[in-house]
């Protein structure tokens, strides 16, 4: 099967800026500092810097990220943590590396982010943070969320693995809380060419114990004050991290703009209840993934869209199908079905279309097109489909 359009495609982004990557790499080789080198320490200021923060420190991972910058901040055993039910595993799972105890609450069913009000029913004297997700490149409201942590005297610890340089409130993704971690996996808007993450924090104390910890919890080489991990980002990523910083901003403009089309084109598809997910950050919203909900009012259900587009060539993906207290892995938690309803509801209905800059306005049509067809002829014949729909069919 050809693919007409795929869900992502790095060559789109790398082949503009592929003399100045290998300059980079080139640079690397040349110094050999390939651990703890000179282009981490610049990355890590110069990323920190964009984002609001400090601080920087990378390690291997967004989930060694969260797992040590947990304990950085001196979350641990005896510790609870909110976090949504509607996220990666890696979330979660970095609670428990942490030893601290995870509190799933559920999630809002127009933005997929947690809710802050079933947050504050899962309160209790042990309730230490809360991880506000920032899902799909939008964040949790900052205003709200600095509320919610005042009121009930909690460490704000953002999962951003999603949201490089997202903005609301006036604040940027990774400068709300005491800290954040970062994923710099291929496909995220600012990507490596492999595993990677960072910490990010205002708090010099916190950065000093999440470079020990990412080092064999050394404060110098061969002198170990704790327990530490072999967690670091490569020098050779980092360069590479740093010769794509640049070109961040207008990426993830590009991905607005893909996004802005997108809605206009599935505007029509509503009646037949195709639904966007909501942006209520406006142009913060940086479109790491395109999310729609394919809700009880469409003759088809999400399997057979993700089938019908499949066959023509059209890449999806799903994020995410299973929620986090329905993994076989963590029964041990004590969660059921039925506990987290619109994260469950969500994980059936969700379906990611491709996003990233370079898509074409032409592509995006042909996306839409095919989501209009694939709906108009599920209708039973004696049942006709919305006379809009026939706008998007192409």
């Amino acid at each position: 099967m050809t693919i007409r359009v795929p869900f992502v495609d790095l060559k789109l982004q790398h082949e503009p800026i592929k003399t100045q990557l290998q300059d980079a790499i080139q640079s690397v080789l040349e110094r050999g500092d390939f651990i703890l080198g000179q282009a981490l320490s610049d990355f890590e200021a110069a990323f920190a810097a964009v984002s609001g923060a400090e601080y920087g420190v990378g390690v291997a991972s967004g989930t060694d990220a969260i797992a040590l910058g947990l304990q950085a901040c001196n979350i641990g055993v005896g510790d609870e943590v909110i976090l949504p039910a509607n996220t990666f595993i890696a979330t979660l799972i970095g609670v428990l590396r942490a030893g601290a105890k995870p509190i799933l609450v559920d999630c809002d069913r127009q933005t997929a982010l947690i809710d802050l009000r079933e947050a504050a029913k899962a309160i209790t004297p042990h309730t230490k943070a809360i991880i506000p997700v920032h899902l799909y490149g939008q964040m949790v409201s900052p205003l709200q969320l600095l509320n919610f942590a005042d009121t009930y005297k909690l460490v704000i610890f953002e999962d951003a693995a999603q949201a490089h340089l997202t903005q609301r409130d006036g604040y940027h993704a990774g400068s709300i809380g005491i800290a954040a971690a970062f994923s710099f996996y291929p496909s995220k808007n600012l990507g490596a060419f492999g595993d990677g993450g960072m910490l990010l924090t205002r708090d010099s104390d916190v950065a000093q114990k999440m470079r020990r910890l990412r080092n064999y919890g050394a404060s110098q080489k061969y002198f170990h004050t704790e327990p530490g991990t072999n967690s670091r980002l490569d020098t050779l990523q980092a360069a590479i991290l740093h010769q794509k910083l640049p070109y961040l901003p207008q990426w993830n403009r590009d991905r607005l703009t893909i996004a802005q089309q997108y809605n206009k084109e599935l505007a029509p598809l509503a009646t037949a209840g195709i639904i966007p997910m909501e942006n209520q950050s406006g142009a913060g919203h940086v479109y790491h993934l395109y999310v729609i909900k394919v809700d009880e009012s469409c003759p088809i259900e999400r399997q057979q869209l993700e089938e019908k587009l499949t066959a023509v060539g059209i890449q999806t993906g799903i994020h995410y199908p299973i929620p986090c207290h329905l993994q076989p892995a963590f029964t041990n938690l004590g969660y059921q079905l039925g506990d987290f309803p619109q994260a469950e509801k969500l994980s059936k209905q969700i379906l990611s279309l491709p996003m990233y800059p370079g898509l074409s306005s032409s592509q995006v049509k042909e996306v839409v097109a095919a989501i209009a067809h694939a709906v108009s002829t599920s209708y039973k014949t004696d049942e006709p489909s919305p006379a809009d729909l026939s706008s998007v069919v192409v």
